[in-house]
């Protein structure tokens, strides 16, 4: 198949790009490298990929006009994964307006590309567990209404669900969302907590450490998503009949684990004792996420299984190499 992959620099792109060129496919990635984290990180992730022929890379934002129909003078695409999108629930105090922008101005013109891309399969597209807010019972089922999202993260995602289900009521487009769970692991992004407690740990620098440390993630290892993304993106969709061709899955490890475990495992990876201080969280934080994951066990065959002292050993030992420490 020949797939385009939006965000294909950034961290699950980067790995499901890796795992779906093993396997045969052609890609053509688009990411527009900007700096909300440092560039040269998503640089070293597209020279890791390599040369290789069945694969293109191109710059790009996926909001701006025409960025889409450039990717499109690479041929015709079976499959759209879509995973560009401006991430972190605490950036969007500072610039909400760049949520606004890439996941839902970018995610209606992905929309809008597919729905008149002839021949497309199937388009798949990333959303989160933020969608999920603080009022959902857990674990988290798809079947929540989940229409009190606490950030604008959260809304955003959502909103882009909405459309989503426009789009394949309106006009047949079929979607597969998925709400993925906190993921993290080597080539990560440097925002999410288990990078920045690794790099001050590391550097013997204090751990500011929110709700007294009992806030509780989903954490969900890189390889587990790669597995079951390339699952997804391979098997022709299957609809439910008379409904809209839309379908939403959770992929989280349906394991939360507190934020101070997560701190006591890095320890133990880095053998150095972390020094913490307690402070207040900023808005949008919620108090825990927790993935029912059931439906894509059923249609997937999803299994996580990374533990998170397993997969932060290997996340430590990345961060060691890739930092020289």
């Amino acid at each position: 198949m020949h797939i385009l992959v939006t965000g294909g620099a950034g961290f699950i792109g980067f790995h499901a790009t890796r795992a779906l060129l093993a396997r045969g496919h052609r890609i053509t990635a688009i990411d527009e490298l900007n700096a909300y984290y440092d560039p040269r990180l998503k640089a070293a992730r597209l020279a890791e990929i390599g040369p290789n022929a069945a694969y293109r890379f191109m710059q790009g934002d996926i909001a701006a006009p025409g960025a889409l129909a450039a990717a499109a003078d690479a041929g015709h695409f079976d499959v759209i994964l879509h995973l560009a999108a401006q991430a972190g629930v605490r950036y969007a105090l500072q610039d909400p307006a760049a949520y606004t922008r890439s996941n839902l101005v970018g995610h209606q013109n992905v929309l809008e590309f597919a729905r008149g891309h002839q021949g497309l399969q199937h388009l798949v597209y990333a959303s989160s567990s933020s969608v999920y807010g603080n009022d959902t019972a857990p674990p988290f089922s798809e079947e929540a209404r989940a229409d009190r999202p606490v950030s604008y993260y959260g809304a955003t995602k959502r909103a882009g669900e909405l459309l989503s289900h426009s789009y394949a009521e309106l006009f047949g487009l079929r979607q597969t969302g998925l709400r993925f769970f906190t993921v993290y692991g080597p080539w990560g992004r440097p925002d999410m907590a288990y990078w920045l407690f690794t790099d001050a740990i590391l550097k013997g620098r204090p751990i500011p450490v929110f709700g007294g440390g009992k806030l509780r993630r989903d954490f969900t290892y890189i390889d587990d998503i790669v597995e079951a993304l390339v699952r997804i993106v391979e098997t022709p969709f299957r609809g439910e009949a008379e409904a809209a061709p839309h379908r939403l899955y959770n992929l989280g490890n349906s394991h939360p684990e507190a934020v101070m475990d997560l701190i006591r495992i890095i320890e133990q990876a880095t053998n150095r004792e972390a020094l913490i201080e307690q402070a207040e969280g900023p808005p949008g934080d919620v108090r825990e996420t927790y993935a029912d994951i059931s439906r894509a066990a059923r249609d997937f065959g999803f299994a996580p299984r990374v533990k998170l002292n397993e997969g932060i050993a290997r996340f430590v030992d990345w961060f060691r190499r890739y930092h020289a420490l």
